[in-house]
């Protein structure tokens, strides 16, 4: 798997764990993220507010198609379902 250039902050409560600990842990992390970040599971987890045709577009084909744009339309904005 090739190594994602990304910077992660993670707090460790345990004073215990050593460097391989947590080199491990951090190596377990970015295998979930890998897994998680796909353009499916985002399309899934988000919807489309496109203020200039007045429309929620909660379909994920078409959140799809809107994410792969290089340039999204002004007043059209991408927000999570949470």
């Amino acid at each position: 798997m090739k190594t994602p250039n990304r910077d992660l902050l993670v707090l460790v409560k345990d004073n215990h764990l050593d460097k391989d600990a947590i080199e491990f842990e951090l190596e377990q992390l970015n295998r979930l993220l890998f897994v998680f970040e796909t353009i499916d599971n985002l399309s899934a987890a988000h919807e489309v507010f496109d203020l200039n045709k007045y429309r929620i577009i909660c379909n994920t084909k078409a959140v799809k198609q809107i994410l792969k744009q290089k340039e999204i339309k002004p007043f059209v904005f991408i927000s999570n379902r949470n």
